[in-house]
């Protein structure tokens, strides 16, 4: 029953991306607003496959440019934010060398930055501010890897500071601490133990986590959006960072506590106020 499932999901994804492809081309080439949104699309349906249900507790920024600065557990983090909100990723370049992953991160319009290299840092930084420019909502993973889930690593602040590089003089960026919290499978409240069925990290191969994921077929997260941080010229990054990193430590710890409310629906930013 359990590869029965796994071939229909694929299936599905499959033929949502064929579908979604030529749209996504046209959109990135003629149609930018549109190109933000028909990701949301393949990742709406990513997530009904795989059982993923959404809850979000507060809402997204209306102010704009805007750096969404968060936690970092998995893979699946991709379709929890990409389902709920129409966001690009910042991604390590890595993710652009793996097979048909490579394909749909860039349909998403991923920026990819090489963060071994610190003389990489400026080019990524300003291919970032661009996109903040142009109205973009980008999503950066400030722990720079994933973890076990529990813990929160250290944020990095070299490429927040991507979000200063388009704070005019008078006027700020904004940069707003997210936790994305996973809170139970197929409705069991998920505990140190079963947190690894979730999490992406370490030397875990991608093909049999991801087919584990399938396989569970319920899942519910919680996505809590913190209270968004002025970043103007004169801030300083590292104290920006210091604090983004401080207030998702603590919206994850408030999050795995209450457990979440399990089955909601996914809601986008206007839904959810």
């Amino acid at each position: 029953m359990a590869r029965l499932r796994v071939g229909i999901v694929l299936i599905v994804l499959a033929i949502t991306t064929l579908v979604l492809l030529p749209v996504q081309l046209i959109a990135i080439r003629f149609f930018p607003a549109l190109a933000a949104r028909v990701p949301m699309a393949w990742q709406r349906v990513a997530a009904f496959c795989l059982g993923l249900k959404v809850t979000m507790q507060g809402e997204p920024s209306a102010k704009r440019p805007l750096m969404i600065v968060s936690n970092h557990v998995s893979w699946l983090d991709i379709v929890t934010l990409g389902s709920a909100l129409p966001v690009s990723f910042i991604a390590k370049s890595e993710v652009g060398t793996w097979p048909v992953v490579k394909w749909l991160a860039r349909l998403q319009r991923s920026v990819f930055v090489d963060r071994t290299r610190r003389a990489m840092t400026s080019a990524s930084t300003e291919a970032i501010a661009g996109r903040l420019r142009a109205g973009d909502t980008m999503v950066l993973f400030a722990e720079g890897t994933t973890d076990d889930g529990i813990s929160v690593l250290p944020f990095r602040s070299a490429l927040v500071g991507a979000a200063q590089e388009v704070a005019g003089a008078e006027a700020s960026a904004v940069v707003q601490p997210v936790a994305i919290v996973y809170t139970a499978l197929q409705g069991i409240p998920i505990g140190r133990l079963r947190m690894s069925d979730v999490a992406w990290h370490g030397d875990m191969d991608l093909a049999p986590h991801l087919l584990g994921l399938i396989g569970v077929g319920a899942i519910d997260a919680v996505v809590v959006f913190g209270t968004p941080i002025p970043f103007g010229p004169d801030a300083d990054r590292k104290t920006v960072t210091a604090a983004a990193e401080a207030e998702v430590r603590r919206m994850v710890r408030a999050a795995r506590a209450a457990r979440g409310p399990r089955r909601a629906p996914i809601l986008t930013g206007a839904e959810s106020g």
